[in-house]
């Protein structure tokens, strides 16, 4: 039995070359694979040395040769057994390959000549052979993998089988996600190419999706990413991270510098945002915007968690906390929730790069929206808003662009007080953002309100009267904006105009 191997990453390289040998198989490797395992006291076949060519330019050719491929493609049949044998050539039951570090040298900011000499060319074409022949030969890309291919190797030739067609399936996936990245480096046309590549790897099979009925799983791209600090009895549902993500989205939209903010989601919408000097006082200005919705919800800071903080969420179900770190007496005090998961976030949510949404036809991609610059706002009511005012409308906008549309958020300068989201009408996020209010005894005098967009007609300024609310931040260009503002004029209203909208569905 012949292994090949051929790795750029030589994580576990020799204890598995090891077992192999002890195993009785030979080993064959080229370049710097076969010095680290001449080096470990390793018996080693060179490539060049069965193939009767030495490597050329540099190393970029030296495993495609036919006494390479036709070893692993061989079909074991009397015919290609007798082909092979004519030439002197031998099967190779094991290639063992991963690839040049492509991925990573992008992310090092190499120069160009750089990057192209890290696409691999042997390796993926060696890979794609042997999964193609994986009822013969073992297709390895993953150093994970070694223990498993080595206790099949002495387990049933059907256990065997099943393991090679897995890892065969893996290796294809390997190098398509290799294609995918090298693609979207090449691509001209960015970030739109004609052709979508993206290369997410799996992070968990779900218990299940939206619904038990539904299975689902989670994909996530390599880098830095969301840690479970403490998973307890459960992992994160999908309902979890979808909400945990707009959570994240939530309490990004202030930095620690302005102060430390709690956002509390359910059903992918803020039911509550409150900032504070700490992480308990942010707690309980955002939970007291809805209590009942925050029962079972997710929530994010955008600062570490202490143990105040933890310790204040005993007595209330909540499903998910999330911060960018936690201290040890806050996980301390996480751990006596046994159903409770901490999620630890890598930093501020992106601002920049793709979001794809599915579609049952197809996908759509757009780029992640930018913040709006507050220099931008204009007044556009002959009173302008007063000082508190003015830092509840920052407040309110904010929180509003976390909210699903159609939303308004009413709000003072460190706390919502009614979120109105996720409406077919504006008017009817206006009405269920006051009732929320009223519903929880929140006054409103002073509040100030925003909304993701326009209003298109004079009703929702006209639904304000008597309730307290004194100033409205809203997008520009409604067709009837000049009737909006006139009815805001009317009614003592300060009206802030901002350029752009912030729809989020």
């Amino acid at each position: 039995m012949i292994a090949l191997l051929s790795v750029a990453d030589k994580t576990n390289l020799v204890p598995f070359a090891r077992g192999l040998h002890a195993r009785g198989w030979r080993l064959r490797a080229s370049g710097g694979t076969a010095a680290a395992l001449r080096q470990a006291g390793l018996p080693v076949e060179d490539v060049a040395a069965v193939t009767g060519h030495p490597e050329i330019l540099g190393g970029r050719v030296k495993t495609l040769h036919p006494a390479v491929h036709a070893g692993i493609l061989t079909r074991r049949t009397p015919e290609d057994a007798a082909a092979l044998a004519a030439l002197g050539y031998a099967p190779i039951d094991l290639v063992a390959v991963n690839l040049y570090p492509f991925r990573q040298t992008v992310a090092a900011g190499a120069p160009e000549a750089e990057v192209l000499e890290q696409i691999d060319i042997g390796g993926p074409a060696l890979l794609r052979a042997a999964a193609k022949s994986f009822p013969h030969v073992w297709a390895v890309c993953d150093p994970a993998d070694y223990d498993a291919v080595l206790a099949a190797l002495d387990a049933p030739a059907e256990a065997g089988h099943a393991l090679r067609r897995r890892l065969a399936a893996k290796a294809f996936a390997h190098t398509a996600a290799y294609d995918a990245v090298i693609a979207a480096y090449l691509a001209d046309e960015a970030p739109w190419p004609p052709l979508w590549v993206a290369a997410p790897a799996r992070r968990a099979v779900l218990r299940y999706g939206e619904n038990p009925d539904q299975r689902a799983a989670w994909y996530t791209d390599p880098g830095p990413g969301l840690r479970l600090r403490h998973e307890g009895a459960k992992g994160l549902s999908y309902n979890n991270l979808l909400d945990l993500d707009a959570a994240w989205l939530a309490a990004s939209q202030w930095t620690p510098a302005e102060g430390v903010v709690c956002a509390v989601v359910k059903h992918g919408t803020p039911c509550g945002i409150g900032l504070g000097a700490t992480a308990t006082e942010a707690l309980e200005r955002a939970w007291a915007c809805d209590p009942t919705s925050a029962y079972g919800g997710i929530l994010a800071w955008n600062a570490p968690l202490d143990g105040d903080a933890a310790r204040a969420l005993q007595g209330r179900f909540v499903e998910v906390v999330a911060a960018p770190a936690f201290a040890d007496e806050a996980l301390a005090a996480l751990r006596t929730k046994p159903n409770l998961r901490a999620v630890e976030l890598p930093g501020p949510y992106p601002t920049t790069g793709v979001e794809a949404h599915a579609l049952a036809v197809g996908w759509l991609l757009q780029d992640r929206p930018s913040p709006v610059d507050e220099r931008s706002w204009r007044v556009a009511t002959a009173r302008a808003p007063t000082p508190a005012e003015w830092a509840a409308l920052r407040f309110a906008w904010r929180a509003a662009v976390a909210a699903k549309s159609n939303a308004v958020v009413l709000a003072f300068a460190d706390r919502t007080v009614g979120v109105g989201a996720g409406q077919t009408s504006r008017i009817d996020a206006v009405h269920q953002a006051l009732a929320k209010a009223r519903a929880f005894g929140h006054p409103l005098t002073g509040a100030a309100l925003a909304s993701d967009a326009f209003f298109p007609f004079p009703d929702a300024i006209e639904a304000l009267a008597g309730t307290g609310v004194s100033a409205v931040v809203q997008p520009a260009g409604a067709k009837r904006e000049a009737e909006v503002l006139a009815a805001a004029e009317a009614a003592g209203l300060a009206v802030v105009l901002v350029p752009q909208r912030r729809f989020r569905h």
